[in-house]
Order: structure tokens, then sequence, then C-alpha cells
């Protein structure tokens, strides 16, 4: 009994411990604010079941000013739990719409679509993760992007405290005028809200806020 009790602690520490989950508990809703010197996102999103969840997505991608409303799915393809630590592996794909405000494709809409995986392992004072992404906006974007993250947790908090981490952001975009960006960044969360901030290498402001309900 008292192991379970022990597992079961560990498990909700680590939910609350959790980096910006595209899955969310079963019947769990989840809204995402994103924001760094590329573009301004909104993803709020449903799971029903642990396996998967769908949603909406907002992007602006403010250099080539065009916008992407989409609906967003997000698979779980495989987690690995162990006794100290976790990993995950997902596919998070999207398609919908895509408006352009700028030169000659001023108002034009097109089809827009986007796929690629992300990939966390975490423990209790470490965390790192990886992801990639392929866009089509229409005719006005297309891109291949990948980025990675790694972090350590300064102290090692219970439930219920406030948390902290410090990150390193590191971004790849061949096609972007910075095609690497790095950025510092400090994550804070307690209970169910988490709040990202930095400045990277190029001087723009990083801001994310998620929260769970």
């Amino acid at each position: 009994m008292r192991n379970i009790i022990i597992f079961l602690t560990w498990i909700i520490i680590n939910i609350q411990m959790a980096n910006a989950r595209p899955v969310s508990y079963p019947e769990g809703w989840t809204s995402m604010l994103m924001n760094n010197g590329d573009r301004n996102a909104l993803h709020l999103h449903y799971s029903p079941t642990a396996k998967y969840s769908i949603g909406y997505k907002f992007e602006y991608w403010r250099e080539d000013e065009y916008s992407i409303n989409a609906i967003q799915v997000n698979n779980l393809l495989k987690r690995w739990n162990a006794k100290e630590w976790q990993a995950n592996l997902y596919l998070k794909s999207g398609l919908g719409f895509a408006h352009s405000d700028k030169g000659n494709f001023d108002n034009e809409i097109g089809i827009a679509g986007f796929t690629g995986i992300g990939a966390d392992w975490e423990n209790r004072r470490f965390f790192t993760s990886y992801e990639n992404r392929y866009t089509k906006a229409g005719e006005f974007d297309k891109f291949y992007m990948q980025s990675a993250r790694i972090g350590i947790a300064p102290y090692i908090g219970d439930y219920g405290d406030l948390h902290t981490w410090l990150i390193l952001d590191a971004e790849h975009k061949p096609t972007a005028a910075d095609k690497f960006t790095i950025t510092p960044t400090v994550r804070l969360f307690k209970g169910s809200h988490m709040v990202e901030t930095g400045i990277s290498d190029q001087g723009d402001f990083l801001f994310n806020w998620v929260a769970r309900y």
C-alpha cells in the first residue's frame, strides 16, 4: 500500500511539472498562448482520451504577414513510464486556411496544413524535448522548422508548490532571415497554470501561458 501511495504521488507531481502537453488527461481542456520573435499563436484543445486531442489553432506569422486558422489533432504515439522518469512521442497535425496581408498576396486565402513529431523526456530535475514541423500555407509560404529544449529545476518542489525551470530553447528555420535562434527562458508553474518568459539572442521577447481545466 505504501508503495502504491508513493507511486501515485510521483505521478501527480510529474503531471504538475509536465511540459506544455499536446494531449491532456481524459476529458481535459487546455489553452495555450504562445508568442516569440516569429509568431503569435493560440491553441485550444480537448482530450477525449489520454491518447489524442482535437482543437483549434490560430497563428500569425509577423514577418510574412499571414495568419492560419486550423483544426489540430495531436496523437500520443508512445509513452514510456519508468520509476523516476517519463518520455513521450507525439504526432501533431493541422488543416485549415491561411489568409495573407502582404504584397501581391494581400487578402488572398489558401488551404493551410502542417504536420510534425514531438518528443520529450523528463524527471524531477531535468527535461529535454524536440519537435519538428512542415507547414504549407496556401501560395504564401512553405517551410520546415525544428526546435529543441533542455531544462533544469534549481530546486525540487512538493505538490502544490511554485515550481521553477531554467530552460535553453534552440530553434532552426532554414528559410528565415535568422536561421538559428537561442532563447534562455524561465518557466514558472503552480497547479494548472504555467508561464514562460525569455529574450532571444535576436532581442525578441518570448511569452507563453498554458492553463488546464
